[in-house]
């Protein structure tokens, strides 16, 4: 039984403050949504998923609630169950008893956050083999051998995958499916659904201001890894839905002209200039399930709630 903690991640910081910079300086300055994730970033996040306006974690919990049988009976027990961004793990515990895996292989980039949690966990199901991984899943998912190799079932819940542009997503599902080596493997993921542009506003951009210093303390971050003088009060929050582009667009926006200093750098900023921070796309059922078809995936079930806000799917190898 392989039960302990493999670290394939090791954060390159040259490399991390290579992109940074490079974003900041481009034409449109933007800066990947995983910067996002410090220590504080994501204590925020886990206060955004407790708002009333932020309806994707509740929403998709209801969902695996509801349908825990016709879930659990789609894709049968005794998997070995890849959890891609694992985070506190609480997602897939929830689902550990309709399930019951044969192995849980939780997987995140932040390593230290990880190896706790899985400890935790330990106590909690000594029954399930875990392997914990730190690893930066969005660029490969060359999984270690202590994997399990046949009947597995990945796990990308929460609407992650909007994170990715369409073509971007196409690609990251074809690695997916790449690693299904086996007709008895899947993948089990959460989408979140196109829906009334007022609802959508309102989820990114809450009336108590909990999105807003989620996405300003990025300018902390940024201070820390760049050795920048970002100042948080010269900017302001913008999170809206780009109906056109079918994404949700978060933004931090110089409130007045203002310069930006870091070791070996600096950019002025108009006011009114925006730093891009993150895309959420949403989908339609029917656009996801192509999406799905064109990585080689067969939808085999879906399932949404009463108001159709959000898709939960299961697929397999086609």
């Amino acid at each position: 039984m392989h039960d302990g903690f493999i670290q394939l991640h090791a954060p390159n910081s040259d490399l991390i403050q290579d992109e940074l910079r490079a974003g900041l300086l481009a034409p449109q300055a933007h800066s990947s949504p995983k910067y996002l994730y410090d220590a504080l970033g994501s204590k925020l996040f886990e206060a955004i998923c407790a708002l009333p306006e932020y309806y994707p974690t509740r929403t998709e919990a209801a969902i695996f609630t509801a349908f825990a049988d016709e879930i659990a009976s789609s894709i049968g027990p005794g998997k070995a169950l890849i959890d891609l961004g694992a985070g506190n793990c609480a997602k897939a515990a929830n689902l550990f008893a309709s399930l019951q895996p044969s192995q849980y292989v939780p997987v995140d980039i932040s390593v230290d956050f990880l190896r706790d949690t899985v400890a935790s966990l330990r106590q909690r199901f000594p029954q399930i083999e875990m392997l914990g991984v730190g690893m930066d899943f969005s660029e490969s998912l060359d999984l270690p051998h202590a994997v399990r190799s046949h009947e597995r079932l990945f796990f990308y819940p929460g609407s992650s995958i909007g994170n990715y542009t369409p073509e971007q997503a196409l690609a990251y599902l074809r690695r997916i499916r790449a690693a299904c080596s086996d007709e008895a493997s899947g993948l089990l993921i959460g989408v979140d659904l196109v829906k009334d542009s007022a609802l959508l506003d309102a989820a990114y951009d809450d009336a108590l201001g909990v999105t807003a210093a989620f996405n300003l303390n990025l300018l902390r971050h940024l201070n820390t890894v760049l050795g920048a003088d970002f100042n948080v009060r010269d900017w302001q929050h913008r999170g809206f839905f780009n109906a056109q582009e079918s994404r949700i667009e978060m933004h931090l926006e110089a409130r007045h002209a203002v310069t930006v200093t870091w070791r070996d750098g600096e950019r002025r900023f108009a006011a009114g200039e925006r730093i891009h921070t993150e895309n959420s796309y949403k989908y339609t059922q029917q656009g996801f399930a192509s999406l799905l078809e064109r990585a080689g995936f067969e939808l085999r079930h879906r399932w949404t709630d009463p108001h159709q806000w959000f898709l939960v799917c299961h697929a397999g190898t086609a």
